[in-house]
């Protein structure tokens, strides 16, 4: 293992960076509905959904999962040394704690976990995201999401 790798591992191990706040509004619940065709009530209509027990539409699961990128994407984060890209690798314990109402703003919470050469040529990331609910106490989503990173 390279010493800039060893280096990069022991700096960035167990670190935690949070992200800005993003809203999640109905347009964007409604183009994700769209764009998956998951068009479940619950996501798209507003007076149906005010008679459940989340009294309005929520967001889609997936699209929470998938808001992870930008959330992280926003984030300045350190370079891995000799990095050539880095490809979803896959999330692990993914699980949705409370809904996520329209009009709602969420941020994410990433925590290094673990770091790991896989590979002389790839560092394996483990990274716990808690998707936070601005003025809630319980988490929307938490999830353990790994990264490849090609060296």
């Amino acid at each position: 293992m390279s010493s800039a790798i060893e280096d990069f591992i022991r700096a960035n191990e167990g670190q935690s960076q949070l992200s800005d706040w993003m809203l999640v509004d109905q347009d964007l619940i409604d183009r994700f509905a769209d764009t998956t065709r998951d068009w479940m009530f619950m996501h798209v209509d507003a007076e149906k959904a005010a008679e459940t027990e989340f009294g309005g539409t929520i967001a889609h699961g997936f699209l929470l999962l998938s808001l992870f990128a930008p959330l992280r994407g926003e984030i300045e984060r350190p370079r891995v040394p000799g990095l050539r890209t880095g490809l979803n690798y896959g999330l692990d314990r993914v699980r949705f704690v409370s809904p996520v109402r329209s009009g709602s703003r969420i941020r994410a919470r990433f925590t290094i976990s673990e770091l790991s050469l896989e590979a002389p040529d790839k560092l394996r990331e483990v990274m716990d995201v808690t998707l936070e609910v601005e003025g809630s106490e319980r988490p929307a989503v938490v999830a353990r999401w790994l990264t490849m990173y090609l060296l």
